[in-house]
């Protein structure tokens, strides 16, 4: 005889034909509805892994991985320091800068600014700006001749292009008999940059470092360094070990400090849709229940001669546990298919819905994000598969113990 006798016996429970269709039925719609939920969980969280992906490239287009700045505000030796920095494992780029506020004019429009002096050779090592150019070149910033490059969205609020030239004007300024009169500076617009995140596009102004320390009277000193990491989810223990090597009075900080809110935003949001889409797992693994509850009802007599011809109760109870196990392992299998073909071919698939459609789910005119990534992570493809395959064993625990206590004789009292 087949051995172990419970796994065979409950592999025949589990394809036999029964009399009864609609247990049949409420098996396969248990199936089902554990696949369904498996694949929703998979292609959604691939979606939102996606999407966190394109947003930290974004973002991190722009803004360094770890910064350095002088609690003071200024940096007076910034090569040493940035020497010192490159003997740091992980550290790949460095690059000095100067920051400052200021009020763009052009005409009658004016704008508040974030002006960021750069050196273009430099910046190359830590930002993407340059491979984002719409028009110009981030090489047009050179020292004394007073250009800038502007974000898109700051260039159209002020009605300017390449070749027009607007006033800057600074909270620094020169005390006179009449009060104090801020500085103002003329700038030809050389280069205009779409980094595709608004707080950029919208108000960065980009010149030369050295026009940048003369218009803010910064002599020779920089307002920080900015690096670049090999793997930028290395920055928060590159930093704290920065900040054992470096002076005191320098402040580091990191792109998941800077951002921490925005990016933990994203991982609440992962967590509540996982719970929602774990709900329809949990309704159809508990299917289950029903669906052995009857087919134990529906084999009294069966379990009753098992029990005659010595079966134990534990036997009795692995039997169901398989069956109903057997249930759940075929479903999670289903969707953990269904879902991954779905999430890795997602780019394809949108596409076509949307031109058999004729709608368009993220418009470019809207969206800085038009096309809906996916990034398929293994850590969620498992815990999704177990998570599943515990809820359907978990539910089998009660029609197992049903099925252990049935007593023989009363079974058989009136066959």
């Amino acid at each position: 005889m087949f051995k172990p006798f419970e796994l065979f016996v409950g592999l025949r429970y589990t394809k036999a034909k029964r009399k009864n269709h609609f247990i049949s039925f409420i098996s396969a719609t248990s199936m089902i509805g554990i696949a369904l939920g498996v694949a929703a969980l998979i292609v959604v969280l691939s979606v939102m892994n996606g999407f966190q992906k394109e947003l930290r490239a974004t973002i991190l287009g722009v803004v360094s991985h770890v910064q350095l700045m002088a609690s003071h505000g200024q940096f007076e030796n910034w090569e040493s320091i940035a020497e010192q920095t490159k003997k740091q494992d992980g550290v790949i780029g460095s690059a000095p800068f100067v920051s400052g506020e200021g009020l763009l004019t052009f005409g009658r429009r004016s704008h508040g600014t974030l002006i960021r002096g750069v050196l273009p050779h430099f910046e190359k090592n830590v930002s993407d700006v340059s491979d984002h150019m719409v028009e110009g070149s981030m090489d047009t910033l050179e020292a004394g001749q007073f250009n800038v490059v502007l974000g898109i969205d700051l260039a159209r609020s002020l009605g300017v292009g390449v070749g027009d030239r607007v006033v800057l004007i600074t909270p620094q300024g020169h005390v006179t008999p009449a009060g104090v009169m801020p500085r103002l500076r003329q700038f030809l617009v050389s280069g205009i940059f779409e980094v595709k995140n608004y707080e950029y596009d919208a108000a960065l102004a980009m010149i030369h470092m050295a026009d940048a320390q003369k218009l803010l009277m910064l002599g020779n000193s920089v307002s920080g360094l900015r690096l670049k990491l090999t793997d930028l989810f290395e920055a928060p223990r590159v930093a704290s070990n920065l900040a054992s090597l470096l002076p005191p009075d320098i402040f580091i900080s990191d792109w998941t400090r800077s951002h921490a809110t925005f990016f933990r935003a994203i991982q609440i949001e992962k967590r509540v849709m996982s719970i929602i889409l774990l709900l329809i797992v949990a309704v159809a693994a508990f299917n289950i229940v029903s669906t052995l509850v009857m087919v134990v009802t529906d084999k009294r007599t069966d379990i009753a001669i098992l029990r005659t011809l010595g079966a134990l109760p534990s036997q009795i109870m692995k039997i169901f546990f398989i069956q109903g196990s057997l249930i759940g392992f075929i479903g999670t299998v289903l969707g953990l298919s269904f879902g991954l073909l779905v999430a890795v071919n997602i780019d394809v698939i949108v596409p076509a819905i949307e031109s058999v459609f004729g709608v368009q789910f993220l418009a470019k005119d809207v969206y800085y994000i038009s096309d809906i990534p996916s990034e398929v992570q293994a850590d969620d493809v498992i815990w999704i598969g177990l998570l599943s395959l515990g809820l359907t064993m978990l539910a089998t625990i009660y029609p197992s113990l049903r099925a252990a206590k049935i007593n023989p004789s009363e079974a058989l009292r009136y066959e």
